[in-house]
């Protein structure tokens, strides 16, 4: 917990109560950097100016849609996005966390559950650092990809890629392991752990981010082969010309 006290937080929320609550947990957990906004236009303009490390984001603010915040800062940001929701439909979930949100907590809820999820959070990207840093090979290429472990970053002919943390931790393990048949268990064990309480979409959903990021047709993926009913492949070689 001592790592994270100095963490930024942002939490964006219209309902004033909501965030008063959630900022004096946040600090008598001993968050010590905790921004507030109550519009999306705020949320923008903090985020613009402040290193945010994790965002606490409602989807129904007054002048902007959540989702599309959500968007605006993934153009900027890798850090963790939590979505706090009244909407508990499986549908409205999946399209939160296909636009760049990390997890979702439906309203109403408790705020110890947010604090756990906040953590939980941190954990990850703590272990997906040191992932990136002890693994053999700081750097190495695919097709017209490229990754560097030491400085987090992936590049496909010389560009370079934005992608979440969890997306980057999903690449490195699959093409780590390429050309062996990964199962969907195992590999959300790794990613998001094997205490995580998401839902099955995840997996697809950060898999199709992925393709879209990477292949040239993700419709007709060369890299990331879904095997149905039994998990995904990365694979070195197109294996149509075997």
């Amino acid at each position: 917990m001592e790592n994270y006290i100095k963490k930024k937080i942002l939490i964006v929320d219209d309902e004033k109560d909501i965030v008063k609550i959630l900022e004096t947990v946040l600090k008598n957990e001993g968050f010590q950097n905790i921004f507030t906004a109550h519009t999306g236009k705020e949320a923008l303009n903090i985020s613009k100016n402040n290193q945010i490390d994790l965002f606490l984001l409602d989807i129904m603010l007054p002048d902007m849609n959540g989702l599309e915040i959500c968007k605006e800062i993934r153009k900027i940001y890798i850090s963790p996005i939590i979505f706090l929701s009244a909407k508990s439909d499986e549908v409205d979930r999946v399209l939160g966390i296909s636009l760049g949100g990390d997890d979702y907590i439906t309203k109403p809820f408790s705020p110890r559950e947010v604090i756990s999820r906040i953590n939980s959070q941190f954990r990850r990207e703590e272990l997906i650092r040191k992932a990136i840093t002890n693994n053999d090979g700081d750097e190495f290429s695919f097709f017209d990809i490229h990754i560097d472990r030491k400085s987090g970053t992936v590049r496909k002919a010389g560009k370079l890629v934005k992608m979440t943390a969890k997306e980057f931790k999903l690449l490195l393990y699959l093409a780590d392991n390429h050309d062996i048949l990964m199962d969907k268990q195992h590999l959300m064990d790794f990613v998001w752990g094997d205490c995580y309480e998401g839902f099955d979409n995840t997996l697809m959903v950060h898999v199709s981010r992925l393709r879209e990021k990477l292949e040239d047709n993700p419709a007709q993926p060369k890299m990331i082969k879904t095997y149905k009913g039994l998990g995904y492949k990365f694979v070195l070689e197109n294996e149509d010309e075997k």
